[in-house]
């Protein structure tokens, strides 16, 4: 009962949120980066559902453009970061010897760094960009995904299914292709789940402090951080972008929980 209730209700929580993103890409209340300065700070009302910022932009668009932002920066870091971890810990795992010592080393230099430390690093030295932030966040998410495949294959190389795909003569690159890899499915899976909520709340901070998405272009992040002087004035800026996070936080959270008691084998 659990499981569902968390799968539902966080199918729903991320499914409202996605809607909100692929509306976004072809139809907004206003210009996002339209500025009227005689509208500015305006508070929520029947014109301005959300309210005017600092530019007298309106918020609910620019929200809804930040929904596309955020989402697709989350998506492909997601990506990037499972292309690089899941290499790593296959390789690691499945050939073991030298080729595990140096890539684990390698794996284990990156995790000494917090995720968020390692993006700020990177940022300072490619600068803040969307596709800045991607490559940033991925390559500081993608250590933790190799543990996490190298500890499956690690379990799997010495199965009976794998000795008997040797034994047919397949090589290892087929057998580590068609037989290794597919049983990492369900850790993996869980894992990209829980990470894209991670990537939401890293790219927020990150473009808080200036170092993700740069402005004009909306991002729950940068927009936070503008309303940042306007806490006590203006309100509205800061809730509307919160909840936002908070809701995906919440809605990947979840699916997580329901999709790991889904995938667990003992279950």
């Amino acid at each position: 009962m659990r499981v569902r209730a968390n799968l539902l209700l966080g199918g729903v929580l991320i499914s409202a949120v996605a809607a909100i993103a692929v509306t976004a890409a072809f139809w907004t209340p206003y210009a996002p980066r339209a500025v009227n300065l005689r509208r500015r700070l305006n508070p929520p009302s029947e014109i301005h559902w959300l309210g005017t910022d600092e530019f007298g932009r309106d918020v609910l668009s620019r929200l809804m453009a930040g929904a596309e932002t955020s989402l697709t920066v989350a998506a492909v870091t997601v990506l990037v970061a499972m292309l690089l971890g899941v290499l790593i810990g296959l390789l690691a795992g499945f050939f073991r010897g030298w080729t595990d010592r140096a890539l684990m080393a390698l794996n284990d230099a990156l995790l000494a760094f917090p995720g968020i430390l390692l993006a700020l690093g990177l940022l300072t030295v490619i600068g803040p960009s969307k596709w800045g932030i991607v490559l940033a966040l991925g390559l500081a998410y993608a250590p933790a995904v190799a543990r996490v495949v190298r500890g499956s294959v690690l379990s799997l190389r010495e199965r009976e299914f794998v000795e008997a795909s040797r034994a047919l003569g397949n090589s290892e690159a087929y057998t580590l292709w068609r037989h290794v890899l597919p049983n990492c499915v369900s850790p993996l899976t869980v894992l990209a789940t829980s990470m894209f909520g991670w990537v939401i709340l890293s790219e927020s901070a990150l473009s808080f402090l200036g170092l993700g998405v740069p402005p004009p272009a909306p991002s729950w992040g940068n927009m936070l951080a503008t309303a940042r002087p306007y806490l006590e004035t203006a309100t509205w800026l800061s809730i509307a972008p919160g909840v936002m996070i908070a809701l995906c936080l919440l809605g990947t959270n979840l699916l997580g929980d329901a999709l790991r008691d889904l995938l667990d084998p003992r279950n």
